[in-house]
């Protein structure tokens, strides 16, 4: 997984509330299991029309946003099912960071397992970062996880809270399997003493 410590970079405002895992990637696209691939997709239904053709007032159709890597989002986003496909989808799209007031808990955490910062702050630092994020692709907003902080195009600084244990994993780049392998010394000695006090096992 790609460590996660500083990112300035373009935000896209995705003022709606309620954003579901569904919408972030319909189910029809659920059939792969690589992470790889689902970008093209993210946001479908509202991206393309009935016949595959950009929808051009769609916020990531429109050039200044189509390299976006944050998102500014309304409230409760990822709620729904708990796809992990979701998180995948966004980050082949690009994005490495979503700002919004909550987070569906599933979501919250898949995120983390996939390389991605979710950020929640309040209402009122959200509505100046989607105001920020309106601005386009000259407004670059500065996340910093280890300061845990949020700089807006214009200066104007949010902190945030975030679990210890979490921002450890994204700071190293460690998703399930890179905790597990940092444990992989001690899994080879308990795997070598067991096989010779049991052999018949």
């Amino acid at each position: 997984m790609e460590k996660f410590d500083k990112l300035s970079g373009i935000a896209a405002p995705m003022p709606l509330v309620n954003i579901d895992t569904d919408m972030i990637i319909p189910k029809q696209f659920l059939k792969t299991i690589k992470r790889s691939g689902l970008g093209v997709n993210l946001f479908d239904e509202m991206r393309y029309d009935d016949n595959g053709d950009e929808i051009a007032d769609f916020v990531l159709n429109k050039p200044a946003y189509r390299d976006a890597q944050i998102l500014v989002a309304g409230d409760n986003f990822g709620c729904g099912s708990s796809r992990e496909h979701a998180p995948w989808a966004l980050l082949d799209f690009g994005i490495r960071c979503v700002i919004s007031t909550s987070f569906a808990d599933i979501f919250y955490n898949n995120c983390f397992k996939n390389g991605i910062l979710p950020i929640v702050l309040p209402q009122e630092a959200v509505d100046v970062l989607m105001k920020d994020a309106e601005k386009g692709a000259n407004a670059r907003i500065e996340v910093d996880l280890e300061n845990q902080s949020v700089t807006s195009s214009d200066g104007e600084v949010f902190n945030f809270e975030i679990d210890s244990f979490k921002k450890h994993c994204l700071l190293n780049g460690l998703d399930d399997i890179g905790l597990t392998m940092k444990k992989a010394a001690s899994i080879d000695a308990f795997e070598a003493k067991a096989q010779a006090e049991r052999p018949w096992a």
